[in-house]
């Protein structure tokens, strides 16, 4: 009974730090070919737009491109850059 315990907690505790890690604007992975500046470009236009979309696979920035007409100019440039590289 106390390795089951063991194991939920250990269970618990990991899909709490992997949410807390993947939480908001972007994964890890992206947010590190995107500037602070960059990000904060977007935000707004993120929790507006694009806030129940799943992190990863490039999802966020889809969603952002699907709405390009309404986004903020920086956005857009954002935008604009990542899809240069």
């Amino acid at each position: 009974m106390t390795r089951l315990c063991i194991t939920v907690v250990a269970l618990a505790v990991g899909f709490s730090t992997t949410g807390f890690f993947t939480s908001g604007f972007f994964t890890p992975a992206l947010a590190q070919n995107l500037t602070a500046a960059q990000r904060t470009a977007c935000k707004a236009d993120y929790d507006k737009y694009c806030t129940g979309t799943m992190p990863g696979g490039g999802r966020i920035m889809a969603c952002l491109n699907k709405q390009r007409d309404a986004l903020s100019d920086a956005c857009r440039k954002v935008l604009d850059a990542q899809t240069k590289q």
